[in-house]
């Protein structure tokens, strides 16, 4: 037997190096191997392509007798050779490795796969519509059902058998109510100083710059308080509630309170949506106050009007069923960011980008939705004539 090549390293490195070597034998090569082939080693050596000679028909076989320990790092330098091995056309000796050596090296195929690229079959666009039309119904569908659950769990609420915790709304409410107080003051006070601007600069062309306090009257009352206020809580709120939600199922705590039989519409979803609902038409209401003062700040400043006339005016232009309207769609908005929030926050992934994609996808969902709610209250009120 003698020796046909050492690629391993220099023959005076230590006993414990990896080395291995290739010797020539009757009708066949022996890789010999020897030292230690231990990945934490950083030591294992990479088996050139060209370490084999291309002599199709041939046997390598193994002798491992010198190898004192070894691990996983031995088996990727045996999956390196049988990989060349298979394209020089050399069949490899596999009962001359020790049997856990052997099974592993069995597991690995001798060339990896080649990617398999599937083409991503074209929907006919009437299917597409269709499969997005009863995704949507369905969700309607998630949406109501979790409505009366909800429903139901503030019914028990009142009737003392339910499981929701005073703590949990009252922490809600005050999130959801005095916190807001700052940014909902500052986004109506300068709605209404723009709506007063522009109204006293159209209808000072008609001598009619008194019907400013008017204008900004109807207007904050019947649409812009409450749809504002909507949207502001569907982005600071609503973003915060479908964050948590998503954030817990992350945490698998969703998971733990269906083990324990705690119902999360009970447990999580009646605080929050009671919370909107109980805190939004009061933030209404401070959000045409405060509009109505923007607006009276901006008509002293522009036109010649006292303070007793803009106050006057602003009292004789609108009833208190325009606040009965109001009131009303302001309720609506809060329940139905709650609920849509708390849902798209149970359906949320369980990785940390999912915790982003729910909040921004709850504060969309939120605008939309107000806005198309409102656009039907419009409609209802031109039919009952308010």
């Amino acid at each position: 037997m003698t020796d046909k090549t050492n690629t391993g390293p220099s023959s005076n490195a230590s006993d414990s190096t990896p080395q291995w070597r290739l010797e020539d034998e009757q009708n066949a090569t022996l890789m010999v191997l020897s030292g230690i082939w231990q990945a934490k080693t950083g030591a294992i050596p990479v088996f050139p392509k060209d370490g084999l000679p291309k002599t199709p028909g041939g046997h390598l076989s193994f002798q491992t007798s010198g190898v004192q320990a070894w691990d996983t790092g031995l088996i990727a330098f045996l999956w390196d050779l049988k990989r060349v091995a298979h394209d020089a056309g050399i069949s490899l000796d596999m009962q001359t490795l020790p049997g856990p050596m052997r099974q592993l090296l069995e597991l690995l195929p001798e060339a990896p796969d080649d990617p398999v690229h599937h083409k991503a079959p074209r929907t006919p666009f009437l299917e597409a519509v269709g499969r997005h039309s009863i995704a949507s119904m369905t969700e309607v569908g998630v949406v109501s059902e979790l409505a009366a659950l909800t429903a139901k769990g503030a019914v028990q609420t009142i009737l003392r058998r339910s499981r929701m915790r005073l703590s949990d709304l009252l922490a809600n409410t005050c999130d959801a109510g005095p916190n807001a107080l700052l940014i909902v003051g500052i986004v109506n006070f300068l709605i209404g100083a723009i709506l007063a601007f522009v109204g006293a600069v159209e209808l000072q062309k008609f001598a009619a710059g008194v019907y400013v306090a008017s204008l900004v009257g109807i207007a904050m009352v019947r649409e812009m308080a409450a749809v504002m206020t909507a949207i502001i809580m569907a982005g600071r709120t609503g973003g915060a509630y479908a964050a948590r939600i998503s954030t817990m199922q992350g945490n698998e705590e969703i998971d733990a309170l269906n083990v324990f039989g705690i119902q999360p519409s009970t447990y999580l979803i009646l605080p929050a949506v009671l919370s909107l609902i109980i805190t939004m038409p009061f933030l209404y209401l401070y959000g045409c106050l405060i509009g109505m003062l923007g607006g009276f700040v901006v008509s002293i400043s522009m036109l010649d009007i006292t303070a007793a006339g803009y106050f006057h005016q602003t009292v004789t232009s609108f009833g208190i069923g325009q606040f009965i309207f109001g009131f009303v769609k302001s309720i609506v908005f809060g329940a139905f960011i709650g609920l849509t929030s708390c849902r798209i926050g149970l359906k949320a992934g369980r990785s940390a980008a999912d915790v982003g994609i729910a909040a921004t996808r709850a504060v969309v969902v939120g605008i939309v939705g107000v806005i198309a709610i409102d656009a039907i209250f419009a409609v209802i009120a031109d039919v009952l004539g308010i």
